[in-house]
């Protein structure tokens, strides 16, 4: 296990002064918000069973997406069932919850800041090759 300070997880984060920390609220299109929460279900789907995959996938979509990686835990429920579980990131955290039984996936993808999340989705879709992708996008706190 490394430190915050050592670990090859984390991303360049910028210099914050003691006096004003930046809330990493985005402006886009005219609107001011606290970051993009992507609903994502992948139909048909493969590869969720696989642990060591979805671990290395999940990594992946981090990077891809330019969010900086605080911990990642996921849980196998038996060998050949689904999996759950949580990238936390700085910028927020990506969640999956797989049915292997039932071709399924289930994520979440909430991130803040310059983030992309949208290429943390093809990340996903790369390794989970879904006959079907629903995708909902909501702006999380939106300032009025």
């Amino acid at each position: 296990m490394f430190d915050d300070k050592h670990s090859p997880l984390r991303g360049s984060a910028p210099e914050v002064s003691e006096e004003r920390a930046p809330d990493y609220f985005v402006q886009r299109d005219g609107q001011t918000f606290a970051g993009s929460h992507v609903l994502l279900d992948l139909w048909d789907a493969t590869n969720l069973d696989n642990m060591e995959l979805i671990d290395r996938t999940m990594r992946d979509a981090v990077a891809a997406a330019g969010a900086t990686l605080l911990h990642l835990h996921l849980h196998h429920f038996t060998p050949e069932g689904g999996v759950s579980g949580v990238a936390v990131l700085a910028e927020s955290h990506i969640s999956i919850h797989t049915w292997p039984e039932r071709s399924f996936a289930a994520l979440d993808i909430f991130m803040c800041g310059s983030c992309e999340p949208h290429k943390a989705v093809a990340v996903l879709e790369k390794t989970f090759r879904p006959g079907r992708t629903v995708l909902k996008e909501e702006r999380r706190g939106l300032v009025e």
